[in-house]
């Protein structure tokens, strides 16, 4: 078995650039924000560093999101697929009891009993921080990072969560998931497919913040 191929400084920094923002907010950083953060003058720059990357086998490159970054090989950290994390998953040192909530009834508590469809045993180690659940992903409106339908979102139970975060959100009877913005104005959800609508928040509408994530596993090989 060879060893996979030496990477630059540049390529190391950009890497875990990407390693890091998976991790925080359950996401890849656009081109345009690794510009921005390692001081590129155009996000093109970006793109021929993430070309290399691609092609060393670092990373994947998904065509037509702007996030369209996959992590590959021994680099992924919380983005794993399903096949990765349940096919040999014994209890024991280091694991973790993840419920996985299904369908949410009208105004319940997300974790009840009922909502429960079942439970699996985890590796902590695939997540800089520890999820506390794992929620089925309903529909297409995160697509474009590359959450897509069927998909298990590893979820932090918290309300402590930042601009920019991918967040799971109660409205009113509905849970759902996307990036939270917060502005002068107030709070907006921002879906990352363009066929949905941004969500804004009014003054007293029935809301709140349920979690935060913090990975993504494919479900395919569940489904």
């Amino acid at each position: 078995m060879t060893d996979s191929p030496k990477l630059t400084d540049r390529q190391q920094q950009i890497l875990e650039l990407i390693q890091t923002s998976i991790a925080n907010t359950g996401a890849p950083p656009t081109r345009a924000e690794i510009a921005q953060v390692l001081g590129f003058k155009s996000a093109n720059a970006a793109e021929e560093h993430l070309k290399a990357l691609a092609r060393k086998g670092a990373i994947e490159l998904v065509s037509g999101t702007s996030r369209g970054i996959r992590l590959k090989g021994s680099h992924r950290s919380a983005q794993r697929t399903a096949s990765d994390l349940f096919s040999m998953s014994l209890p024991g040192l280091g694991q973790l009891c993840l419920p996985l909530v299904g369908r949410v009834a009208a105004g319940s508590p997300l974790l009840a009993q009922e909502h429960v469809d079942r439970t699996y045993q985890v590796e902590s180690s695939l997540f800089s921080t520890p999820p506390d659940y794992l929620l089925r992903v309903r529909g297409m409106s995160m697509r474009d990072i590359g959450i897509i339908d069927g998909d298990l979102l590893a979820v932090k139970a918290t309300k402590d969560v930042r601009h920019g975060q991918i967040v799971v959100a109660r409205l009113g009877d509905e849970v759902t998931v996307k990036r939270l913005s917060k502005t002068a104005q107030g709070i907006e959800l921002l879906p990352e497919n363009p066929d949905y609508p941004t969500i804004r928040i009014h003054p007293g509408e029935p809301f709140d913040i349920e979690g935060l994530a913090v990975g993504l596993i494919r479900n395919s090989a569940m489904m």
